[in-house]
């Protein structure tokens, strides 16, 4: 009998744990997000939302109490595409035809953008190549009798950018 009673006041615990996490997150949903707590989910410095907003990127935030900026979370949604966008070593102005674009949307109605989209990719694609080349060269240095022992021109193709001298 008691083990019973234990287990519905669990079950019970458990409902209110979850109904009281349900009313949190409806409650962020109805309320928004201040600009320090969309910067913290999305990794945009709060000076570079407010940029966004400035030039159009973003739409202008609506005001608590006509001052603090409040973003929904499509709001955030759209910043975190941005970042994944300007990761890819995209102009901040050849964004906006992406930005335009339900998360739904098939870039294949749309030649320009996904040829676009596409030349990004291979971009990164080469990067991550010239990157590995690096990585396999010092590799081989690192198990070749340990490393600088073998004297070996460093053969590797693309563009690599190079170190800064050492100031003595």
């Amino acid at each position: 009998m008691i083990e019973a009673s234990e287990a519905r006041m669990e079950l019970a615990e458990e409902e209110r744990a979850k109904e009281e996490q349900a009313g949190e997150a409806e409650q962020g949903v109805q309320e928004g997000y201040s600009i320090k707590k969309a910067a913290e989910l999305t990794g945009i410095a709060e000076d570079t939302i407010r940029y966004y907003e400035k030039i159009g990127l973003l739409p202008r935030a609506k005001r608590k109490g006509n001052t603090h900026r409040i973003y929904s979370g499509q709001d955030v949604e759209r910043m975190k595409l941005i970042v994944c966008l300007k990761k890819t070593g995209m102009p901040l102005d050849e964004m906006r035809p992406y930005l335009s674009l339900t998360p739904d949307s098939d870039l294949s109605g749309y030649p320009e953008l996904y040829d676009k989209i596409q030349t990004h990719k291979q971009n990164i694609l080469d990067q991550i190549a010239s990157l590995q080349q690096i990585v396999d060269f010092i590799d081989n240095k690192v198990t070749v009798s340990g490393i600088g022992t073998r004297n070996e021109d460093c053969t590797l193709t693309g563009d690599v950018k190079r170190m800064p001298a050492r100031k003595k």
